[in-house]
């Protein structure tokens, strides 16, 4: 065998080794645990490139939006857990299908205003449920500060002839 034979196979002999004890040690599983949701972000990615390369039609933007948002929401599902996702984050989903049917609507060859209505609409929808999802527990502790405050000021301004506001 030549030196350079005797490289190439122990280089691949100790790829092959580094392989199998990666893994054992769980490494692949764990990237297939956490990395899966490329499988969703990279084909959002090519329908965008797809359209913006005049080589698709405008109607690719559709799943092309709805599948790199959903992308996100699963990236964040694995750091924060799925009962974050499902629990507080579940009106994003809603918002996926807000920007892909805008993404339509904007690169459209003809222009559909219901397809605006519907995009600005469920957003809108998607928004406020966010927000009320992500802070009512915060916002009920703002409110009953604010009405703490409030009273103390007319509490504090009943002997007072001047007026506060």
């Amino acid at each position: 065998m030549s030196d350079n034979n005797k490289l190439m196979t122990g280089i691949l002999i100790l790829a092959a080794g580094i392989f199998i004890l990666l893994g054992k040690w769980g490494v692949f599983s764990f990237l297939g645990k956490a990395l899966w949701p490329f499988l969703l972000l990279a084909p959002g990615i090519a329908l965008h490139y797809w359209v913006f390369s005049r080589r698709g039609s405008a109607e690719l933007l559709l799943p092309a939006g709805i599948l790199v948002v959903y992308s996100f929401l699963f990236f964040i599902g694995i750091i924060w857990g799925w009962t974050t996702l499902f629990h507080k984050m579940w009106p994003a989903f809603i918002l996926g299908i807000a920007i892909g049917l805008f993404e339509y609507y904007a690169y459209a060859s003809q222009r559909q205003s219901s397809l605006l209505i519907a995009a600005i609409t469920l957003g809108a929808v998607s928004i406020v449920l966010l927000g009320w999802s992500l802070f009512a527990f915060s916002f009920i502790y703002l409110l009953a500060l604010v009405l703490i405050a409030v009273g103390i000021l007319l509490i504090a301004a009943r002997g007072n002839s001047r007026r506060i506001w």
